[in-house]
Formats: C-alpha cells, sequence, structure tokens
C-alpha cells in the first residue's frame, strides 16, 4: 500500500471547526498545483501563505496542524521551503506520483520564464536599454534583502544565545571568509546540544509511519538519480564547465539551510570570486530576474549555470548548464521529502532537531547581514580591493567610484517597501523605470 494512503485524512476538524475534505482526485490535485506554480510570486513567504491559504482554507485538503507540521520540517531542510512543502502536500493526498507533480509544477513555470529571461540577457545584456533596466533592479534587491534580515531576524533571534549565534555568523563569514556550510554545522550543533537540555520536557513523542529499509530504498534511488548526470558529464562529455556546474551546485543543494537569501552569499562569492563565472552585478541582475518570476528564488542558480556555459561554449552549452543546474538543485528536494516525509509527526516533536533548526535559523541572520553589506559595495562603488591581513579579510571601497543613482534609487524602494508597504513586484516595476530615466538622462 502507497505510505500516503496510510496518512490520508478524509474527516476530520481543521481551523475554525471546518471539516476536512475527502481526498481530491489526481486532476483536481493538479490543477491547484499549476495554479500554485503560476501564482508564485513574491518569495518563499508569500508562496507559503498562498498554499495555506488555497489548502487550508479553501480546498480543506490538510488540517492547520498538518500544514504547519509540514511547514516546520521542511524549515529543517536545505532548499526551497516552500517547494518542499508543496511536494510534501502533494505525497500526502497522492503518494510520490502526487509530489512529483506538486513539486514539479511549483518549479518549471518559474524556470522556463528565468530561461527565457536569461537568453534574452545573453545575447542582449551589453546594450544600454537592458543596462539601464537592471541599474533599477540592483537598487530594488539592495532593499529586498534588507527587508528579509529584518523579517528572519524578528521571527529567529528570541533570546541572548541567538543574537550571539548570529553576530558571530557575520563576523565569521564577513571578515574571515569562513565557508557557510562549516557556519550550518557549527551553529547546527550548539543547538543541538541546546535542545538537549529540555529533552525531557515533552512525552509526546510523535508517531512514526515510515520504514527503515523503505527509507533506505527510497534514499539509494533518488541518490542515484541525482548524481547519473555528473557520471553522464564526467565520462562522455568534454566540457569541463558542465561538471564543475553540477558539482557546485550539488554541493550547494546540500547547504541551502535559511532559503535563497542566506546561501546567496555563498553561492555569489563563489561564482564571482573563485570561478570568475559571472561579475558582481550580473549575480544581482540573476537576483533580480528570479525576484520577478513565480517560483523559488533559488531559480537564481538556473541564470548562474546558463550564463557560465553560454559564455563557455555558445548556446547549446548554456542550456545544458541550466539543465543540469537545475537537475541537481531540484532532485535533492524530493530525496528529502520522499525519505522523510513518513517521520514528519516524530521529526517535529525532537528537542534537539527543534533547537538545531533554531540556531540555524538565527546563523542565516548574520549570512543576510553579509549578503547585504556585500551586494551593497559591490553595487553602490565601482572599484573595490579587498584585502587580507594574514585570516582577517577586510573590502576597501573607493568612495570616489560611488554610483549616487544606485544610492538614490535604493532610498526610493526603501521608502516604498518599509514605509509604504508596497510588494515585491510593484517596487521592482517602479525602480527599473526610475533607473531606465536615469540611465539615459543623468
Amino acid at each position: 500500500m502507497n505510505q500516503a494512503a496510510t496518512n490520508k485524512t478524509t474527516m476530520g476538524e481543521n481551523q475554525g471547526g471546518k471539516p476536512i475534505v475527502a481526498t481530491p482526485s489526481l486532476m483536481d490535485a493538479t490543477r491547484i498545483w499549476l495554479k500554485v506554480g503560476l501564482l508564485s510570486f513574491g518569495g518563499p513567504a508569500a508562496q507559503i501563505a498562498l498554499m495555506h491559504r488555497l489548502l487550508v482554507e479553501e480546498m480543506r485538503w490538510l488540517s492547520e496542524k498538518q500544514y504547519l507540521n509540514a511547514l516546520s520540517f521542511c524549515m529543517l531542510l536545505p532548499g526551497p521551503e516552500a517547494m518542499q512543502l508543496a511536494t510534501y502536500a502533494g505525497w500526502r493526498l497522492h503518494g510520490v506520483v502526487g509530489g512529483l507533480i506538486a513539486g514539479l509544477l511549483f518549479v518549471l513555470p518559474g524556470a522556463v520564464v528565468i530561461l527565457s529571461l536569461a537568453l534574452v540577457y545573453a545575447v542582449l545584456g551589453d546594450i544600454s536599454l537592458v543596462n539601464a533596466l537592471f541599474l533599477g533592479i540592483k537598487a530594488a534587491v539592495l532593499i529586498i534583502v534588507l527587508e528579509a534580515l529584518f523579517r528572519v531576524a524578528r521571527k529567529s533571534l528570541n533570546g541572548p544565545i541567538f543574537w550571539w549565534i548570529a553576530a558571530l555568523a557575520f563576523i565569521g563569514i564577513f571578515f574571515f571568509a569562513l565557508p557557510y556550510p562549516l557556519i550550518v554545522v557549527l551553529a547546527a550543533g550548539v543547538g543541538f546540544i541546546k535542545g538537549a537540555k529540555t529533552d525531557g520536557a515533552s512525552t509526546d513523542v510523535g508517531q512514526l509511519r515510515g520504514t527503515l529499509p523503505k527509507t533506505f530504498l527510497t534514499i539509494l534511488i533518488w541518490l542515484a538519480l541525482w548524481a547519473l548526470p555528473l557520471f553522464l558529464v564526467s565520462y562522455w562529455v568534454d566540457h569541463p564547465i558542465l561538471n564543475d556546474v553540477g558539482v557546485f551546485f550539488s554541493r550547494l543543494a546540500v547547504v541551502t539551510f535559511g532559503g535563497a537569501y542566506a546561501v546567496l552569499a555563498y553561492m555569489g562569492q563563489e561564482v564571482v570570486s573563485q570561478f570568475g563565472w559571472l561579475t558582481a552585478g550580473e549575480m544581482m541582475d540573476g537576483l533580480g530576474l528570479a525576484e520577478t518570476t513565480p517560483g523559488p528564488l533559488i531559480l537564481v542558480t538556473e541564470f548562474v549555470g546558463f550564463i557560465a556555459a553560454y559564455r563557455e561554449g555558445g548556446m547549446g552549452l548554456g542550456l545544458a548548464g541550466a539543465a543540469i543546474t537545475l537537475w541537481v538543485t531540484f532532485v535533492p528536494c524530493f530525496l528529502w521529502i520522499f525519505a522523510g516525509a513518513p517521520y514528519i509527526e516524530w521529526i517535529c516533536h525532537q528537542p534537539r532537531l527543534k533547537g538545531a533548526l533554531s540556531a540555524i535559523s538565527a546563523a542565516v541572520v548574520g549570512v543576510i547581514l553579509n549578503l547585504s553589506i556585500w551586494f551593497a559595495l559591490h553595487v553602490i562603488f565601482s572599484e573595490l580591493t579587498l584585502q587580507k591581513h594574514g585570516p582577517l579579510h577586510l573590502w576597501r571601497p573607493d568612495f570616489a567610484s560611488i554610483d549616487w543613482r544606485v544610492v538614490g534609487l535604493s532610498l526610493i524602494c526603501g521608502l516604498a517597501i518599509f514605509k509604504y508597504h508596497w510588494s515585491i513586484l510593484k517596487t521592482l516595476a517602479l525602480s527599473a523605470g526610475i533607473g531606465i530615466v536615469l540611465a539615459y538622462f543623468i
């Protein structure tokens, strides 16, 4: 029997006393997953809210508790939590087939749009209109990342120890260039130890719904699927860039705790400083594209993979780079969900794991602060020097190279988002429009 079928709830009570309706047909569910995929603008917070409204309030396919337990589990995982939440909801309703449909429809609409825009960018990226458009987008993205910092900080910094974790994470990555994966591991260790102190506080340990042999088989299957294109590229394709892209984004898929904003600092600095695939400005352009399209923000990786491969071998290689990037970014998401879904109720009652998640979330605050400053320096100043004093790394901007247009646009975007609470799309549109005017007339 399908594991999801044993979890299926046909009647029960939802928030407000509303009954949970019978499991929908696969066709009805597919229509909802397509709707989610097409309307999933605005980042993970907006996507999670959209699915809550559809799945819990309107369709009543999940209860409030089921939805929140699944969300808590997905936040424990690396990768885009909103996409994984959709995959879990699809799995709960219709097993692996339902999970695949929900996850793919969450990603594919945005992936198609991002690839189309990346094609245009690669061909026309040097003309003045495109540069003018992205002048405004870069300024808006600075404020969007800053707003994400405040939002995550409000939720994550709930005690002195979490403030210390955030501060140390920022110092470690900004001033000493510590690897982001190391910061995640250290923070998780601190949280795990802290959670162990309250291990006996609850007697409710949750229900185990999976079996180890089935879980082991699931892991083997998805690990093989994950590794297959890397094996093929490594042995049969004479383009090292594809192997480099595949290996890098496979590694990234394991450490993307805290969502795309958290990992952008790690990804951006590696892509720009170590590999030289993109410039810092181009990274900002890619993030701006991902902000304006549906789907998870981590689709910015598709833009990076396409541009990196395109520059090595033209359009065909660029398309291959985009494809392998998508594969190694999102196949792990299905692995985490299909292997872990049967254990969600049990995991959500483990103080140690909850403590590790809380500590990782606190470290993410420091990482996003690093991202904010790193992006701001590279966008506002056209000339920067990285100075190294032993293990200490310091960015020194040339104040004569400041771009006052970006500063002014950032202030306008700050007012739009923080004072008038404009949406991301509306703010991006305003900033892009003003950027075009400034680029042509100032």
